[in-house]
C-alpha cells in the first residue's frame, strides 16, 4: 500500500495498460512496484535517483500540477533489462492533495515520447 492519499488511473492509461499486458505479462505488480519504489520516494522523501524527470514547457497554468515522465520502469516481463526497460509512465502530483494521477504508459519501442495533447487535454486551463 503507499502512503498517497489518492492514485487515479485516468481512461487513456487504464488503455494504455490493457494494451501492454497483452505483450507484459507482469504490468501490473511492477507498476505497484514503481510506484512505491520510484514515485513514493521521489515525491514524499525526495530522494532522486535521475529516474524521473518533470516534464517542461507544458503552459499548464496551475501551479498545484506538475507533470512527470519516468524513464526507469523495471518490467519483469522484459528478462535482463532492469530498470532501462524502455517502458514510460507520464503521470500528474497534485501536491496539495498529495494525489498521483496516472496518464500515460507506453514503451519506448513503440514510440519516442508522451501524448503532450492528452496531457494539456486534461491540464492545460
Amino acid at each position: 500500500m503507499t502512503r498517497f492519499r489518492e492514485i487515479v488511473r485516468l481512461p487513456e492509461f487504464e488503455r494504455d495498460m490493457k494494451r501492454l499486458q497483452k505483450r507484459f505479462r507482469t504490468l501490473e505488480d511492477d507498476l505497484q512496484v514503481f510506484i512505491k519504489a520510484q514515485v513514493e520516494l521521489y515525491h514524499h522523501q525526495r530522494v532522486d535517483n535521475k529516474a524521473i524527470v518533470q516534464v517542461s514547457g507544458l503552459g499548464i497554468g496551475s501551479p498545484t500540477v506538475k507533470v512527470y515522465k519516468a524513464k526507469k520502469f523495471a518490467c519483469r516481463a522484459l528478462k535482463h533489462k532492469g530498470a532501462a526497460s524502455g517502458i514510460r509512465v507520464i503521470y500528474a502530483y497534485l501536491e496539495e492533495e498529495d494525489r498521483i494521477e496516472l496518464i500515460e504508459m507506453y514503451y519506448k519501442g513503440d514510440k519516442e515520447n508522451g501524448d503532450r495533447e492528452r496531457i494539456l487535454g486534461h491540464y492545460k486551463t
